[in-house]
């Protein structure tokens, strides 16, 4: 008689029913994976769960304009009579895109950057890497980022570049220190020994042990990027109308507050729900990777 075998090794289903306890354990942190999961859930699915999908783009009707929120329009309408509600729950797309794309882009190049930086540190590598690092970061992250965005053509695409630009010298620290500590354990040293390959030694040995701070400062960090396009957006250099972006909704209801609040506060009520949401993931994320836990 055949048994089924698992994919999952007894250690490895260990470990993942440790992790989930940790993880679980942190009731806020669960909160966050909820409301993580609803902002992924708006973004995927907008166009069907929006009341008045035509209100995502170009539409005009000054018949409704600037209406309180009602039964009919749960966020009110906007200057031009758009459904704020639709508009908000669509701009949930944007702000996950952006994260997306600028995360995927910059924690692969600053880890491997501060991968080498710290299995070569105190050599000419380390101090080129680490120099140019220094000077991205001595520079204010958003002052770098309009600077950047405001050289190029103002869209979408372009404050994505803006904000990796000067994204990825954060993961560049972060690794260095771990790399530059790691590369000199004895695991590390006897793969030398035994004549393993430099990128085994990165990619194999230092890179497993470096794993957790990085997916923690992920977590945290999505909503500091949906945060930075928002600022971006606000100013004119993000996501162009007429499709809707938080920033972009923000800036236009700030000078017809407080008669108008429902333009400026919903939109910024739903920067809020996804930063929260992220910030409260990443706790989870520290605490199920935290060693010391029990």
């Amino acid at each position: 008689m055949s048994t089924k075998k698992s994919f999952l090794s007894p250690s490895t289903k260990e470990n993942l029913r440790i992790y989930r306890y940790k993880f679980s354990r942190n009731k806020l942190s669960v909160f966050g994976l909820i409301l993580v999961c609803i902002s992924i859930f708006f973004a995927i699915f907008a166009e069907v769960i929006v009341p008045y999908p035509e209100s995502i783009g170009s539409f005009v009707d000054y018949a409704n304009a600037s209406l309180p929120p009602s039964a009919e329009h749960w966020f009110g309408t906007d200057q031009v009579g758009r459904d704020v509600f639709s508009r908000v729950i669509f701009s949930f797309r944007g702000a996950l895109i952006m994260s997306l794309v600028v995360l995927v882009i910059s924690v692969p190049v600053g880890t491997i950057l501060g991968l080498i930086a710290g299995y070569y540190h105190g050599t000419k590598i380390d101090a080129v890497i680490m120099r140019i690092s220094d000077v991205f970061l001595s520079v204010p992250s958003l002052i770098l980022a309009l600077c950047i965005a405001s050289i190029l053509e103002p869209n979408m695409m372009n404050s994505m570049l803006a904000v990796t630009i000067m994204w990825w010298p954060w993961y560049t620290r972060l690794v260095y220190g771990q790399a530059s500590s790691i590369s000199e354990e004895y695991f590390v040293k006897n793969a030398e020994l035994i004549g393993a390959s430099k990128a085994h030694i990165l990619f194999k040995e230092i890179l497993p042990n470096c794993l957790s701070p990085i997916f923690t400062k992920m977590a945290l960090d999505v909503g500091w990027v949906i945060l930075m396009g928002a600022s971006l957006s606000f100013v004119g250099l993000g996501e162009q109308p007429p499709t809707p972006a938080f920033g972009q909704m923000i800036s236009d209801g700030a000078s017809l507050m407080p008669d108008i609040w429902w333009l400026t506060i919903f939109p910024a009520a739903g920067i809020a729900f996804m930063i929260l949401g992220f910030n409260f993931l990443g706790d989870g994320i520290r605490d199920m990777f935290d060693k010391g836990g029990h």
